[in-house]
């Protein structure tokens, strides 16, 4: 049954959360997915069969949860996850985040790093609004943002992304690669090098320019965006696995 977490600017946040043994595994999803997705359903299971705990839930405007998508924006979502993640966990976490779910953990990460034991990005996509939606816009699209407040984006996996001046404009507050970035536990990056929504270019800038003790990048020929093969889904599960035990070492 899903249940609902009200946060301090007033959201509803839908989750479902596994109690087991820690470091506790919490999901982040991608832009426009939700909590029912392959990756975040297979994980789930995976960790209730090892006794271990597990978050995965929605962000606003994502799923069952409040309010619209056309809404929100990243620094939104980042509040959800802070707020998910201080009321409904405890003690150490594994994060596993998906697309825009893996710039989410890179925000949590920076936030609450005395949390974090081990971090796993499949097809992460950090600065995406900068990098991926803003330098692709053409003059037009840029006037059309401006003048409208929104374009609109073919998707190859759903109906068009509708993308806001307020989504670009706060994204620039959330840049991960332009400054420092600290991860001071275990990083595992999977990436499909068939995926057209996230390039291997953006794995290895992220691999190159994070501060990390032990992280690694793991290509995988011909996986798509959507990652969620038997393959890549036992890839995802021996990274749980890995860094749950290297927690516990």
């Amino acid at each position: 049954m899903t249940n609902y977490l009200e946060t301090n600017q007033g959201r509803k946040i839908a989750y479902h959360k596994t109690g087991g043994n820690g470091p506790t595994v919490v999901f982040l999803g991608g832009l426009k997915s939700d909590m029912e997705g392959t990756k975040a359903i297979h994980l789930e299971s995976f960790c209730k069969a090892r006794g271990q705990g597990f978050l995965r839930f929605d962000y606003s405007g994502h799923g069952e949860s409040s309010e619209a998508f056309t809404d929100g924006c990243i620094g939104d979502w980042h509040e959800d996850t802070i707020a998910a993640v201080t009321a409904l966990t405890v003690g150490p976490l594994v994060v596993v985040g998906s697309s825009m779910g893996g710039w989410q953990s890179l925000l949590l990460a920076r936030a609450m790093p005395e949390r974090i034991v081990g971090l796993i990005g499949i097809a992460a996509a950090p600065d995406f609004t900068e990098d991926g939606y803003w330098a692709s816009f053409s003059d037009t699209q840029k006037e059309t943002l401006e003048t409208q407040g929104y374009v609109e984006l073919p998707s190859d996996y759903m109906e068009p992304y509708i993308i806001t001046k307020r989504m670009i404009e706060d994204g620039r507050n959330q840049l991960v690669l332009r400054r420092d970035l600290e991860l001071p536990f275990p990083v595992r990056l999977l990436q499909g090098t068939a995926d057209t929504a996230v390039s291997t270019e953006t794995a290895v800038r992220l691999l190159e320019h994070a501060n990390s003790p032990d992280m690694q990048l793991n290509l995988v020929k011909d996986a798509d965006h959507r990652f969620s093969d038997e393959a890549c889904l036992a890839l995802i599960e021996a990274a749980v696995a890995e860094l749950t035990a290297l927690s516990n070492a």
